[in-house]
């Protein structure tokens, strides 16, 4: 778990943005390297036509092996929840020993608490209050809040991690109120009107004990909409919480607030750029006072999607020297009306609608913070609880590796995921534990990704373009140093991994520094007569599925050989391990 290292600046250098990226691959020219080119050309056979590979291959593939074009976090994907979770009442089940183990499966991570709820959380430092908790006036509904009481009593018995077995019909009852809380919280969502969270001091120590335990890096978001009358920042609940935790001694970093352009039309009070830098200097000058946290990183103002008031923000905050601060959206610009079946997950435009924003912010943090880290934050494939069949998906997978792919290409630093586990369809593990798509996704990249970012050199890959038309890449293409955490493959190892949006099998050849060199394949297709809508994956024809609670399941490379071509299957993802290529960019 990240350690709190000394701010050379008022506050963290690092710097978080939310912006989806621009897929960056390096085409070859007409002239891709006449020397290459020939070790394939064969002599052309009667009556103009050539056999050999060249007719049947659609792609040449080499990898710059000499050095990265990008050097990324090592938590480059990390995690978040919502502050929902404390109304629905799933925090109260973040003991959960399968749920502790599916986030341990991808650490090392940062774990961001935070959402459009940030600005509504109060601290209350009490352990257990009845008037928070609710039991309510039904008969089981009360037997379930006792059921929760004593569990926690059972948790405070346990040193280190507290981790817990929940019966199955206290999940049952849990689903149960998460489904009508959804309803109540979905309305605020599309009214843009909130209701005040309570946090008290048991629901913080349940959301460190899941980050501790998980190896993540707990980020907690504060509320900046607690104004005093002249719309300074109240920082009596911060102040309060803060306190609590350093007594706790808990490794915490900080953010403030959330969508600070957006609070004129969710509170009709607006923050400018001024107030926001002296909000910042406040809440550093607050951790400096609290000796524990005197050296924490902050992070903020985390600002909506790079539209006018978002950047006008951004700009007046930097020119008052706000240096740490981010930016945050879902990448549910996929999913605004326009995506509806699974098929239009398979729309290039759609893949690539953002770069008009990358360009904007990294315009903005360019001209004031040049080499500033950049983070992307709250991503998920859709607003407002997701689509049932639809966002939870092994079609929502195209858009999410591909988002990852995009995000290291362009040098985001790190990447969030919104939510890991929440009630709704848009998550890595669904509300009865299980891992859906997106999660197997996540687990196999970080099993292989590392993060040094490599040049795709293709050929092939592109037809000749009509006028007014934008061709757009249906076969997808990234290269990684292999993750050195990954001890099945020594240093030097290479990994590509390649989305095929195509609706036919595409052959890949590897050419250069690649050519003739042993690969382990991780072919991620549906599992079962669902296609796209599956909700399981197999990896190399073998369904992915949790063993128990506390076992993963294998990750076993199908191995092809020397010069075999890869063929990637319509629709589907897959990660290819070059295998002791002794890349020199990798080994260092």
């Amino acid at each position: 778990m990240p350690k709190s290292s000394p701010c050379v600046f008022p506050w963290s250098s690092l710097l978080l943005a939310s912006l989806a990226t621009l897929v960056v691959q390096s085409v070859l020219s007409s002239s891709y390297s006449s020397s290459s080119s020939s070790a394939y050309q064969r002599p052309a056979a009667a009556g103009g036509k050539r056999p050999g590979f060249m007719e049947r291959t659609l792609v040449l593939l080499d990898v710059n092996t000499r050095s990265p074009i990008r050097v990324l976090n090592d938590n480059f994907l990390s995690l978040q929840l919502d502050p929902s979770i404390i109304k629905d009442g799933w925090l109260d089940f973040l003991s959960s020993k399968r749920l502790v183990t599916l986030a341990r499966g991808l650490s090392p991570a940062f774990l961001r608490f935070g959402g459009k709820r940030t600005d509504f959380l109060q601290f209350n430092n009490q352990k257990n209050l009845a008037k928070f908790r609710g039991p309510g006036p039904d008969y089981y509904l009360k037997n379930y809040e006792d059921d929760i009481v004593r569990s926690d009593i059972a948790l405070d018995k346990q040193k280190g991690c507290k981790l817990a077995s929940h019966p199955d019909i206290m999940l049952e009852l849990q689903r149960e109120k998460a489904a009508t809380t959804q309803l109540v919280l979905l309305k605020e969502q599309l009214s843009n009107i909130y209701s005040n969270i309570t946090i008290t001091a048991r629901s913080l120590d349940k959301l460190y004990n899941f980050a501790d335990c998980a190896g993540l890096h707990l980020i907690l978001g504060l509320n900046a909409l607690h104004r005093n009358p002249d719309n300074s920042w109240n920082t009596s609940s911060t102040l309060s919480l803060l306190k609590y935790s350093a007594g706790k001694k808990y490794n915490i970093s900080w953010e403030l607030g959330n969508e600070p352009n957006a609070y004129r039309s969710m509170v009709g009070r607006a923050v400018n750029s001024t107030q926001l830098a002296q909000d910042y200097t406040k809440l550093r000058t607050l951790l400096q006072s609290v000796r524990y946290y005197h050296r924490a990183h902050l992070y903020g103002p985390n600002a909506g999607r790079p539209r006018k008031n978002a950047i006008l923000l951004l700009d007046g905050a930097q020119i008052v020297s706000l240096t740490a601060f981010s930016l945050h959206s879902h990448y549910s610009y996929y999913m605004d009306g326009r995506v509806n079946k699974v098929e239009d997950f398979l729309k290039t435009r759609l893949l690539d609608t953002l770069t008009e924003q990358i360009t904007k912010v990294t315009k903005v943090v360019n001209t004031h913070t040049p080499g500033k880290k950049v983070w992307l934050g709250g991503l998920g494939p859709a607003w407002a609880g997701g689509i049932s069949n639809l966002s939870d998906t092994y079609a929502a997978g195209f858009l999410w590796v591909n988002t990852l792919g995009m995000a290291a290409m362009q040098g985001i630093d790190v990447v969030l995921r919104h939510s890991f586990f929440d009630y709704g369809y848009t998550h890595l593990v669904d509300q009865h534990f299980h891992p859906l798509p997106d999660y197997w996704f996540s687990l196999v990249f970080k099993r292989l990704v590392g993060p040094r970012v490599l040049a795709v050199r293709v050929a092939g890959l592109q037809r000749k373009p009509q006028p007014g038309r934008v061709i757009r890449d249906k076969l997808r293409i990234y290269a990684h140093c292999t993750s050195y955490y990954n001890h099945n493959y020594v240093r030097g190892s290479i990994t590509i991994y390649i989305i095929n949006l195509h609706r036919s099998r595409k052959k890949i050849k590897l050419a250069g520094t690649l050519r003739n060199k042993t690969v382990h394949q991780y072919l991620l297709q549906p599992y079962g007569t669902d296609g796209l809508r599956a909700k399981h994956v197999q990896l190399n024809g073998e369904k992915l599925l949790m063993s128990d609670n506390e076992t993963f399941p294998e990750l076993k490379p199908k191995t092809l050989r020397a010069g075999r071509t890869i063929a990637m299957p319509p629709m589907t993802i897959g990660f290819y391990v070059i295998k002791n290529i002794n890349a020199y960019v990798c080994r260092r």
